[in-house]
Formats: structure tokens, sequence, C-alpha cells
């Protein structure tokens, strides 16, 4: 089962934490791919959904490869830097603010990647945008998440009332009917001894059926 936090009082703890942070003046580490983002940008072509876009560094590194990029965010920081640093650096990144707890995509895209949100959300309400976010993917598309697990013990972050630990195998097997491009679990260090785990999965949607009423009319049964 997924490890669900005591109800509590919720408003937007997890926001202002990471609100707090983009203020500050990001320096060259802050604007660095991270290790799952890495992983995730080789697979990602055409147009791109980034859920929970943070500072854009994976949505900028995915645009200069070519692709068009969605940005979504809830942090007003975080979306006001993409915004200047996309006109600065002239690349297709659109960014929008949105509170992504209560957000219903519009439009389907060739990559949809959600990298390390998701756990945001209390957990009745991160599997319904899990779902939401495969919804979008285009056939032969694919989907890039990342969650913090069961396990991690840095939980300065969260909100108290909603946050969801993650069974670490929960990622794949919501992926079982897509091909699996990459999956693994991976533990960081975090302050004070703590322990910060997270779990990875980027899977390619099937790709659609073959129409039957396009077949060639000689392969067709009489």
């Amino acid at each position: 089962m997924i490890a669900t936090p005591t109800p509590a009082a919720s408003g937007n703890v997890s926001v202002e934490f990471f609100d707090r942070q983009f203020r500050t003046q990001p320096g060259a580490a802050a604007l660095a791919l991270n290790p799952f983002e890495q992983v995730a940008l080789p697979h990602l072509a055409g147009t791109v959904l980034d859920f929970g876009c943070g500072l854009g560094n994976l949505a900028f590194a995915a645009a200069r490869r070519g692709c068009t990029v969605t940005a979504l965010d809830a942090s007003p920081a975080a979306i006001e830097h993409v915004r200047a640093r996309a006109a600065v650096e002239r690349l297709p990144v659109t960014a929008a603010r949105a509170d992504l707890r209560a957000y219903t995509i519009a439009g389907d895209y060739d990559g949809v990647v959600s990298i390390g949100l998701l756990m945001f959300f209390d957990c009745a309400r991160a599997l319904a945008v899990l779902d939401d976010l495969k919804a979008h993917v285009r056939p032969g598309g694919v989907c890039a998440v990342n969650v913090l697990v069961e396990g991690t013990t840095f939980l300065d972050m969260f909100d108290p009332g909603a946050h969801c630990l993650f069974p670490p195998g929960l990622l794949a097997t919501r992926f079982a009917d897509w091909q699996v491009l990459h999956a693994d679990l991976r533990d960081f260090a975090a302050p004070g001894g703590t322990v910060k785990r997270f779990a990875t999965v980027i899977a390619r949607r099937p790709p659609a059926p073959p129409n039957d009423d396009a077949r060639p009319a000689a392969g067709r049964r009489a």
C-alpha cells in the first residue's frame, strides 16, 4: 500500500518551500540537469510537456535539441525565471503557472515529463495525475516520471497532510502495458543524515493499432 500521512491542515507548504529557493539567484549547480533529467533527455522529441518544470533546466535542454516545450509549475518565481530565460535564449519554451494539484492537461504530447513532483500531492491525487499524464502521451510517445518512494527520511519540504511516498515498485507496475525504456531506484544522502530514495521510470506508449480502413484493398479480406 502507498504510505499516506495522517491528515492535517493542508496549504501550499511545498510550493512555498521551493518558491523561496527559486527566489535566490540560481548558481551553476541549480541550473544543471539533475541525474533524472539527464536520463530522460535523450528520450524526448517533438512536443514535450514538462509538468512541474522548476527552473526549466530540462525544458531548455530539450528545446536546444529541437523540442517545443510547454513548462508548468506552481511556483511564481520558477515561471518568472523560465519566461525570462526563454526570451533571452529565444527557445521554444512556453511557461505557465498552474496549481498542478487541480490541473487538467489539455492536448497530447510526444513526450510528457514529471520529475520530482507527484510525491507532493496526497496519494489519491498523485495516482490520478499519473493517469492523466499517461493519457496525454501520443501513441509511440514517451512518459518519464520520477518520485520519492518509501524509505525516504528527508521530509522537510513536505506538507504533513498532503504528500505521498510511493511503494518502490509502483511506478513500474503502472507502466506494465507500456515498453519500459528505463527503470531504477536510487538513494541520495540528504541533510541531517537523512536519505532521499527515488524511483524513475521512462516508458514508451504502444503505437496505435493499424486502421483497418486504411489498409490497401488487396490486403483486405472479402
